[in-house]
């Protein structure tokens, strides 16, 4: 994608929005980090899950260009797991065509000025060690890493992280 080509932010999901993040992240996760269909049926279960119970304070961002849907970002204000850590950041990812364009730093943007009006700006995300470029935009806008350790919740054996702003 080109910077100055055109995409669409949309703040709601639209037929097949779920099914192609699914596919975003699939594709991605399998092709660069071995990911297999146990991850993919995670995202595709937890997305249908927080689709079905939105709430008009949570943000759903899709950007969607002549390609299809070209990012994701999802700020979940009501996962009953976040307690005092704030909006839960989630399926947040860009397309291949996407990085580097700006395209998740603009949509991240969004989402920590929604965070600001509705959660006193604070934010947590999980994650996993070795995604540097998404490690250096998440500490530009003030996430610090709280905890690290091996874990399985991928689906196989990574250092699983959490950030928290």
């Amino acid at each position: 994608m080109k910077r100055d080509a055109l995409v669409d932010i949309s703040e709601q999901f639209r037929p097949g929005s779920l099914g192609a993040i699914v596919m975003l992240h699939g594709n991605h996760y399998a092709s660069n980090w071995g990911f297999g269909t146990f991850f993919e049926a995670k995202v595709a279960l937890e997305l249908a899950e927080f689709a079905a119970r939105q709430a008009s304070d949570d943000l759903v961002l899709i950007a969607h260009d002549c390609g299809g849907v070209a990012a994701s970002l999802v700020l979940d204000l009501n996962d009953p797991t976040s307690g005092p850590r704030g909006g839960h950041l989630r399926w947040f990812i860009c397309a291949e065509r996407c990085r580097g364009t700006g395209l998740g730093r603009q949509i991240l943007q969004r989402a920590v000025s929604h965070s600001e009006a509705h959660s006193k700006g604070n934010i947590w995300l999980t994650t996993f060690a070795g995604l540097k470029p998404a490690r250096h935009l998440y500490e530009s806008f003030g996430f610090e890493l709280v905890s690290e350790a091996e874990g399985t919740a991928w689906g196989t054996t990574v250092k699983e992280q959490e950030f928290r702003r």
